[in-house]
């Protein structure tokens, strides 16, 4: 874990957690978005699943070992809201160097070139 603090119910913004999601999605894994400061009072959060189908756009980051997965992706095209019940238990987290393809992904998937850098930005 990082330096980040820990929210009250023990989660925070770039942690991955097993979800329980409505079919067909089922039990998976998801990335947490929502700001840390929210986990402290919502009851809904913001996640991006993340499934093993790797397609190589520019809308996944990769993840496997190190976030507590096997190899697979953080699918930002896939983009949901879900209740605190449904996260079951912590998976991992992504390291804070990572945190910028996320936000980068986020950008391709929603069209805001102002998440998508660019070289020589």
């Amino acid at each position: 874990m990082t330096g980040r603090p820990r929210s009250v119910q023990g989660m925070t913004q770039y942690e991955v957690w097993w979800a329980d999601l409505p079919k067909p999605a089922g039990r998976r894994p998801v990335l947490l978005l929502t700001r840390p400061s929210g986990y402290q009072y919502l009851n809904k959060f913001v996640v991006a699943e993340i499934t093993t189908t790797i397609r190589s756009i520019a809308q996944e980051v990769r993840l496997g070992k190190s976030e507590g997965l096997k190899p697979c992706v953080a699918n930002l095209d896939n983009v949901r809201t879900i209740g605190r019940s449904a996260l079951v238990k912590r998976a991992g987290c992504l390291a804070d160097s990572r945190h910028a393809e996320v936000q980068q992904a986020l950008g391709f998937a929603l069209g805001w070139t102002e998440l998508i850098q660019t070289e020589g930005k």
